[in-house]
């Protein structure tokens, strides 16, 4: 499927949802029969991880607690799915959400509290009870990541992309900066055999794309997951967790990486850039077009370019930041929360979510 064609399907998919309108007709009846046939088996060779996400809330980045008392944490929220909440990982600070906040932390050279609300199995129509759950720890910067479960229950991605952007909406109106992980490329998930991976590469980009249409011409930015677990992840099993689904340590650690400069530069961490950018690592497309650029090249963040005057939100800035690697979040374990704090205890043994 080439850029264009995705641009115009995107643009489809995020009008259809702007205007209620329902998704997209892409398949055939017999099509759907072997589709449906071919899902059943996927679902049986994909194992099953026992157990819910461990617990990450808490206070991240005690060496930055400032003397005086005086300066409170900076609040980070997590939304979104079982890849939001960690599952597949054993201890608390492998989950993305206790990564991101220690690296967040390390940066601003400032205490991070993660208030992590993601439930495993959460689709886009759950995000407006999450938001609801986020809001008041009033974080000042709140990461999604959604949309799996969106194509593989068969949410009509209309339905799917307008409800994520009325949670971005909400927290952007709370005074909240958002950062969205878009769709993953399920069509690279091993289990996933033609012609169903096809049809599942084709479902996840059309959706991540469409995503960052709503989530930017919102307010927020989105980065792409999509090949994130793609060829990197195939090469290197020990990315997968056990059930050859969910990131293992490794694979969020990369994910986090990828998330982490954006998450700076909605802050306005990021450091100043002298140097002219690479050929290609920085652009300002149309925003269709630099969403369907995006879901096809892993890492790639998209933000309104507020440059164009009244119609910014009609153009995009697409860049490929730099990565830069996470501190050890081993020697990250979060403080206790406090009594009301309305976070958990930040112990890394998995308990009830």
């Amino acid at each position: 499927m080439t850029r264009e064609s995705r641009a115009r399907a995107a643009r489809r998919i995020a009008t259809a949802a702007a205007y209620g309108g329902g998704g997209l007709g892409l398949l055939g009846v017999g099509f759907v029969g072997l589709l449906v046939t071919e899902s059943r088996l996927a679902v049986r060779a994909v194992g099953l991880l026992e157990g819910d996400p461990p617990r990450a809330d808490g206070v991240y980045g005690a060496a930055f607690a400032d003397p005086a008392g005086e300066q409170e944490p900076l609040v980070l929220g997590f939304l979104g799915d079982s890849t939001a909440a960690g599952l597949g990982v054993r201890r608390g600070h492998e989950t993305p959400g206790a990564l991101l906040a220690a690296g967040l932390a390390s940066v601003a050279e400032r205490r991070v509290r993660l208030a992590n609300v993601a439930r495993s199995g959460g689709r886009s129509a759950d995000l407006a009870e999450q938001v609801l759950q986020v809001l008041p720890h009033r974080p000042e910067l709140a990461v999604i990541i959604v949309g799996a479960n969106d194509v593989t229950k068969r949410t009509p991605p209309a339905l799917a992309v307008r409800q994520l952007g009325e949670a971005v909406r909400a927290l952007r109106e709370a005074g909240c900066q958002v950062v969205v992980g878009t769709c993953p490329d399920l069509g690279t998930i091993k289990p996933v055999r033609p012609p169903l991976r096809w049809v599942a590469r084709r479902l996840s980009r059309e959706l991540a794309a469409a995503q960052t249409i709503a989530v930017v011409e919102e307010g927020g930015r989105t980065v792409s997951l999509g090949s994130l677990l793609g060829p990197e992840f195939a090469a290197r099993p020990e990315m997968f967790a056990a059930d050859r689904y969910h990131p293992s340590a490794q694979g969020y650690a990369t994910a986090a990486m990828a998330l982490l400069p954006s998450l700076c530069a909605a802050l306005d961490l990021w450091p100043d850039e002298h140097e002219p950018a690479a050929p290609g690592a920085e652009q300002v497309l149309p925003v269709a077009v630099a969403a369907a650029a995006a879901a096809g090249r892993s890492g790639t963040e998209v933000t309104a370019d507020e440059r164009i005057g009244d119609f910014g939100r009609r153009w995009a800035q697409v860049k490929l930041r730099l990565r830069f690697g996470l501190p050890d979040a081993a020697d990250s374990t979060p403080e206790p929360a406090s009594a009301n704090s309305h976070t958990g205890t930040g112990d890394d043994r998995a308990t009830k979510r």
